[in-house]
Parts: structure tokens; sequence; C-alpha cells
């Protein structure tokens, strides 16, 4: 009887490392709300979108190839009289929790490419389009690197890029939507790259790490709350050209 199981576990185990290397196995993203306020996460997984309150987590379960977005979205509502639900930030327009595409910006994302070339993941922390909330990748392996943007970079964006909700600032637009590179960049990109080196800002300087097969967690306000911009920020000549940028913008 042993000699008939022994084929059948040799079997299993080539079958699983052979799903592995071809990309057949899903992912899971264990998503964790660090903030000390409700945030509603969504993915372009179609269908996707759920609560975390406060020290929640969840897990889903993402395709073995899969191209696409995790984002949070803030201060959401349920409208009394139409059901209509709707979020002042990320809002992905569907009018319930549950989405269907990109969320609108600006917002704070973690894209993620499962299985690209040679079997690997690329991911990288973006705020090409704007910002809403504090955002860290972290792979399960500890052979693989964490990235992030921890900053609270809404404490100190320019007043014509602000997005403001009962005279709180809940996000900051992108100056230049998606189109910046290093000689185009205005102080304002400048200050959110010097404050979050590892997220994808300029379309020419892409910060995309990489893994192969392996779980993920993303996590909304990593450093246990908001690490304020103006404490990341200590550099007298940034302060130069922050001093500078709110003379020419607000």
């Amino acid at each position: 009887m042993v000699q008939l199981q022994q084929p059948l576990l040799f079997f299993l185990f080539f079958l699983i490392l052979h799903l592995y290397a071809t990309g057949v196995i899903s992912a899971n993203f264990t998503i964790v709300n660090k903030c000390n306020y409700t945030v509603w996460p969504a993915s372009t997984l179609s269908g996707s979108g759920f609560v975390l309150k406060p020290g929640e987590t969840s897990t889903i379960t993402i395709p073995a190839k899969w191209d696409g977005f995790v984002w949070g979205r803030t201060l959401c509502t349920t409208d009394s009289t139409t059901g209509g639900f709707s979020c002042i930030t990320g809002d992905c327009g569907t009018g319930k929790v549950k989405c269907e595409g990109r969320g609108s910006p600006p917002a704070t994302l973690a894209k993620f490419r499962l299985n690209g070339p040679n079997n690997q993941d690329f991911y990288d922390i973006s705020i090409l389009d704007g910002y809403n909330i504090p955002m860290e990748v972290v792979p399960s392996t500890g052979k693989c690197n964490n990235t992030s943007c921890p900053v609270d970079l809404n404490t100190g964006c320019p007043t014509k890029l602000k997005v403001t909700q009962n005279g709180t600032v809940v996000a900051c637009k992108s100056s230049c939507w998606g189109n910046c590179n290093e000689t185009s960049a205005d102080v304002n990109v400048k200050i959110f790259k010097t404050a979050c080196p590892q997220a994808y800002i300029l379309t020419n300087d892409v910060k995309t790490f990489s893994c192969s097969h392996t779980d993920y967690q993303v996590v909304f306000c990593p450093a246990s709350g908001n690490v304020r911009l103006e404490n990341t920020l200590i550099s007298f000549t940034l302060k130069k050209e922050i001093k500078y940028f709110k003379n020419q913008f607000n």
C-alpha cells in the first residue's frame, strides 16, 4: 500500500512545482488597515470592494496572472434616500461598495503585475496621479523588498491641489497628472519624491520591485497612523523649495 502511495506523492509534488513554475497558482493579498479611520479597500478585480475599520484585516484571492491596482477609498457614505454608495476619495463610480474598474484620482495606488516576464511578480506604489492615504506593499517572503509611501502628504499639499472635506485636506492632486519627468516636474512633485523616494512619481523614474510566486500584504497607514510630511523634509534646501512653491501656488 505504501509503495502505491509513493508514486502519487511524487506526482503531486512535481505537479505543484509545475503549477508554481507556470504561474497557475493564485496569490493571497492580505489587506491591513492601520489607519485610525475606516478605509474601503478596492481593486480592479471585478466585483471587489469591502470595508475595513481601524485595526481590521481581510484576505482576498487574486488570479494567477493579474495586472491591476489596489487602493483605499475614504469618507464613504450611503445616501439614505437613493441607497447610492459614494466616497470622497478613490470612488469607483458604481454607486455600490463593490467596484468595477479603477477609482477616481487622486488616490494612492498599489500596482501589481503577477506572473509577468520570467514568471516574476512586479509591484510598486504609485502617486503619479495623486495621493489620498499612506500605503505599503509587503511580500510574504523575506527575500523580496517592501515598497511604500508611508508619509501623510496631505499635510503639505499646496492650496490649489487640495481636496478638502469640511475644512480637512483628504487628498492631494498631482500637479502634472501622470505626465511629469525630471525636467518638467515642479517643486511639488520634487517634494513628494523626497518624502516618498520608493514611490512611482515621475514617468521616467519607475520604482518597480519584483518577486517570485508569493503572497502580499497591502497596508494602509503602515507607520501606525500618519507620519506628517513636515517631519520628513528637514533639509534647508528643501525647506526653501517648499517656501518658493507655496508662494507660487497658494
